[in-house]
């Protein structure tokens, strides 16, 4: 989550839950083929490390490490975004991320990244956490553009319903075709918004002040 205030512009949902319907599979479930795996190497190589605010300047400690099939984020102290260096336009990002549990912890907080610039200064992230306020696991938001300028913007979704809890997988995708992004959590789709102006960006993740693993970083190109 950024720090920046939420005043600037509040934007509805559009589409919500199909939890009714029980729970579907995911995209990569589904067809499993055309995916290209973004599973970084042991040197981070194809990602690069980019700070929040943009204007600040990184920190010494590198947070992000590679085991096996794991991304491991130790955020403890860090906020900063991992950006994949290839822009995408139309696709579907898949993300599994689980918190590591910490006793007496109540608020954890992550992020994952679409249609982002990347020098971060143009951003739309939807919300890994678990929060008691506002914006809540899955809601999309970020600064990105209107009219030219850029302006902060939120859309609420219904992802906390679907939330497991710290110590536990959750799989993400994130769908941006056209000016439609939609997000899937753990077996339904939770949030659409129709009015993203932004078509091509990074795909990326966050590290903020907590420690997170991440594995099957996949994307699908749409046409």
């Amino acid at each position: 989550m950024r720090t920046k205030p939420l005043s600037l512009l509040l934007v509805a949902v559009l589409a919500s839950t199909a939890a009714a319907q029980g729970p579907a599979k995911s995209a990569l479930e589904r067809d499993p083929r055309g995916w290209i795996d973004l599973h970084p190497g042991k040197d981070l190589k194809g990602w690069k490390r980019v700070p929040i605010a943009p204007d600040t300047k990184l920190s010494d400690r590198n947070p992000w490490k590679v085991e096996g099939d794991l991304l491991l984020c130790d955020g403890v102290g860090i906020k900063e975004m991992l950006l994949y260096e290839m822009e995408f336009g139309d696709g579907v990002f898949h993300v599994e991320w689980r918190f590591r549990k910490v006793e007496g912890k109540k608020d954890y907080n992550s992020g994952v990244y679409v249609r982002t610039a990347g020098d971060g200064k143009v951003w739309h992230q939807v919300q890994v956490a678990h929060l008691e306020k506002p914006p809540l696991l899955g809601d999309l938001f970020g600064d990105t553009l209107v009219k030219g300028k850029v302006e902060r913007v939120l859309v609420r979704g219904d992802g906390v319903k679907r939330a497991n809890p710290p110590g536990e997988w959750n799989t993400f995708e994130v769908s941006a075709k056209g000016n439609t992004i939609s997000v899937w959590i753990n077996g339904a789709t939770t949030l659409t918004w129709k009015e993203c102006p932004v078509k091509k960006g990074h795909v990326g993740l966050q590290a903020e002040f907590f420690f997170i693993e991440f594995r099957r970083l996949q994307f699908k190109p749409l046409p």
